[in-house]
């Protein structure tokens, strides 16, 4: 049946492209993906301003899915529901996570190796290393285009021409990555706050280095008097806020930190126990090897020689040894719901071609919201090769969520408001509410306090049960 059949053009090979790759080959329909890391330009290899290998679905930012609680967290419910539609991303995930707390993170390299291995023995799908600019000038009726924030200038510049619309902008920044050998542990401790267990089952996933009030107090001060990096070009860009460099949240406030990525709660100091830190930095393991740690919230715009600077002012990172320095990058996004149908294609171009957009570029925000898009994106074009209607996922499934929020955005009157979207990551906010219950399934009374995360629990379990039925007809 296969061979019979047109093949869906994927371009990107990044976690959304990837995604939409493994779910058009999985339904029988043949695939090319084309990439253009690894093609040659004017003589020399095609790169980009963060990615450092060839690898599929490379994480150029966190090695973190963020977490994997589907009960209560809204990102791991989009776990759950990806999982059981075959998502081969978080099928790598899983297969090479790291101790992360109660998240779910992974190898980055392992994980990034896994996938390209297996979208290049998968007998369906043919890998093309070349840069695509422009849509109307191929005979190819069935598109995914998942070409990620990163998208080539030619690209986008096409996309705004055939689109008529304009695109938006933000900056992206990358943490450091620090060398296990070269941290102080007679200072640093391991321990995940509150002692929580993550999908590997370790409760002390995190290093964590503690700072007294003087210290933090100096820190913050070489961090707003430390030499950023300049983009006069792009100084209108907003920064997107979940990720926020370092000293931008600092410039915000000085109590700011204390109250984010470096909030001191949820852990106690072994070697300091009666004495509560003021703040402290945690540090995410970033390889198998366990070799590597990332500095958890700590993506910056520092000039690099401040970056070691400044980052060795943190007790038990002295003497660090970077593995890489954090960088800033321009990420874009599309005025989705302006342009998208709900099946994600390009109204400009519908009927004539079905040009379907997926990944970050449409207006979500992380690694796992943007291989969720590109799972929806592959299975709505391998709906259409194969001849069948595909109806979207129901609201009040993170899925049908996040569909939403890219195709229908924020309305006023009824008409899209195109400076009220803005990237989003997946939250309860975006499902239809439910009420809180006021009692347990035993008719036990559930305290006041409670009944927001017992609100969350219905949530998911109405969303899972929906996800089921849709994946029986889908």
């Amino acid at each position: 049946m296969s061979n019979t059949l047109s093949p869906v053009h994927v371009i990107g090979g990044g976690l959304a492209g990837s995604e939409a790759c493994w779910q058009i080959a999985s339904a029988g329909v043949p695939v090319v993906l084309h990439e253009m890391r690894g093609a040659i330009r004017d003589g020399a290899p095609i790169k980009t301003d963060a990615h450092q290998t060839e690898d599929f679905a490379e994480l150029v930012c966190s090695n973190s899915f963020r977490s994997d609680d589907w009960e209560y967290n809204a990102v791991g419910l989009l776990h759950a529901e990806m999982r059981r539609a075959g998502s081969l991303i978080l099928s790598c995930g899983d297969a090479h996570q790291v101790p992360a707390g109660g998240a779910l993170a992974v190898d980055r390299d392992g994980f990034a190796q896994a996938v390209t291995e297996a979208l290049s023995q998968h007998p369906l799908i043919t890998v093309v290393r070349e840069e695509v600019t422009r849509l109307d000038d191929k005979p190819w009726e069935n598109v995914v285009c998942a070409t990620g924030p990163l998208t080539s200038e030619s690209l986008s510049r096409f996309v705004l021409d055939v689109s008529g619309e304009g695109q938006l902008s933000f900056f992206d920044a990358i943490a450091p990555i620090i060398h296990y050998d070269s941290i102080d542990m007679s200072k640093a401790w391991k321990q995940s706050r509150y002692d929580k267990e993550g999908p590997g089952g370790d409760a002390a996933a995190y290093i964590n280095c503690p700072m007294d009030k003087d210290q933090y107090e100096a820190f913050i001060d070489a961090l707003l008097n430390g030499p950023k990096a300049e983009f006069k070009d792009w100084e209108h860009v907003p920064y997107f806020d979940g990720c926020l460099p370092i000293e931008v949240m600092a410039e915000r406030g000085r109590e700011t930190l204390r109250y984010g990525p470096m909030k001191p709660v949820g852990l106690t100091n072994p070697h300091n126990p009666t004495v509560k830190p003021h703040a402290i930095i945690q540090l995410r393991q970033d390889n198998a090897l366990g070799t590597l740690y990332n500095m958890v919230g700590f993506q910056t715009k520092l000039k690099h020689g401040a970056q070691a600077d400044i980052f060795r002012m943190i007790p038990g990172l002295e003497n660090a040894q970077f593995a890489r320095l954090g960088g800033l990058h321009r990420n874009t996004f599309i005025q989705s719901p302006k342009i998208l149908d709900r099946n994600l294609r390009l109204k400009a171009l519908y009927p004539e071609k079905s040009v379907r957009f997926a990944g970050q570029i449409t207006g979500v925000e992380g690694y796992v919201e943007s291989a969720a898009i590109g799972l929806l994106a592959g299975r709505f074009a391998a709906a259409q090769a194969l001849g069948r209607v595909l109806p979207e996922p129901p609201e009040t499934t993170a899925l049908g969520a996040l569909l939403n929020h890219i195709t229908i955005g924020h309305l006023e009157g009824g008409a899209f408001q195109p400076q009220n979207f803005q990237p989003m990551n997946i939250n309860y906010g975006l499902l239809p509410p439910l009420e809180a219950p006021k009692h347990d399934q035993d008719g036990k009374k559930i305290p006041v306090k409670d009944r927001g995360r017992a609100k969350k629990r219905l949530m998911s379990l109405r969303a899972l049960h929906d996800f089921d039925a849709w994946l029986n007809i889908a």
